[in-house]
């Protein structure tokens, strides 16, 4: 059976490429770099394979990367990160969104947009709670404390341990929908405005009227800056979702991205209707 490389080595092996290409490198001057043959060159470009922190070093330091270049790429194909925060957690997420969050655990810059739903970085226990009981594949109360001790674990990942550039667009659905009912709603929408002088949190509202992700219901951007041109794009879906890592995709999400910001109310705006709505 065939599978699909994770996109981890996927995004590894296509900087590997653009940099070597770049420099007018064939494959055969690669595998002299490293001492091997040109198919092995190949098959971590197309990431059929991994590479060891080593060789990866050394092909970068060929390629003239800086030394802060080679760290945030050795990062993102560090084969240790599957023994990150999430692997704990593994029987209640999705594998194709574990292949996203070993990334999103190495990213600078985050950019997040969700149509319907307070994004789980910014979740409050309760409602990350009320979310999981409306899950149908979580059987019982363990496996509900698990999606919920999960989502938190992300949080201290992400927020607590780390500190990227994150941007965060909701749309003004998110804050009608009642999850959990008012209590817990009034308790998630107090976190969110209380974050909005750390993290950048824009509301989309209604009267914004046709935008540019009319037809996106969750989005996720994963950069960084360290290596420019690297990132991936996350569409969101029941089954977990999908990755896309090529550069055309990540140039019109974001471009997407944007424009949604240009639509959305400014930070400052956001954090007044959003305590508007709890003192309603």
């Amino acid at each position: 059976m065939i599978t699909t490389p994770p996109v981890r080595r996927r995004l590894v092996g296509q900087a590997l490429r653009r940099y070597r290409e770049n420099l007018g490198y064939t494959l055969e001057d690669a595998g002299r770099v490293l001492g091997c043959d040109r198919s092995k060159i190949c098959r971590i470009e197309t990431g059929q394979r991994g590479i060891r922190d080593k060789e990866l070093r050394l092909l970068l330091a060929e390629y003239g990367l800086s030394e802060e270049q080679q760290t945030s790429l050795a990062g993102i194909a560090d084969p240790r990160r599957a023994h990150a925060w999430c692997a704990k957690y593994a029987s209640v997420l999705p594998d194709a969104g574990q292949d996203y969050l070993l990334l999103e655990a190495s990213a600078s810059r985050i950019s997040l947009y969700e149509a319907q739903r307070v994004h789980p970085l910014l979740q409050t226990p309760e409602y990350a709670r009320a979310l999981a009981e409306a899950e149908r594949g979580l059987a019982d109360d363990d496996a509900l404390d698990k999606a919920v001790a999960a989502t938190l674990s992300r949080q201290k990942a992400i927020l607590g341990e780390r500190k990227p550039d994150i941007r965060v667009i909701i749309g003004e659905a998110a804050l009608c929908q009642e999850v959990g009912g008012p209590r817990v709603m009034e308790g998630q929408l107090g976190l969110l405005a209380g974050v909005s002088g750390i993290i950048s949190v824009q509301i989309l509202p209604f009267s914004s009227g046709a935008h540019a992700a009319a037809d996106v219901g969750s989005l996720s951007i994963l950069q960084f800056p360290e290596a420019p041109g690297l990132g991936v794009v996350h569409l969101g879906g029941a089954g977990g979702g999908v990755c896309l890592e090529r550069q055309a995709d990540l140039a019109t999400y974001t471009r997407v991205f944007e424009q949604l910001a240009v639509s959305a109310l400014g930070p400052a705006q956001s954090a007044l209707m959003l305590r508007g709505r709890t003192a309603a």
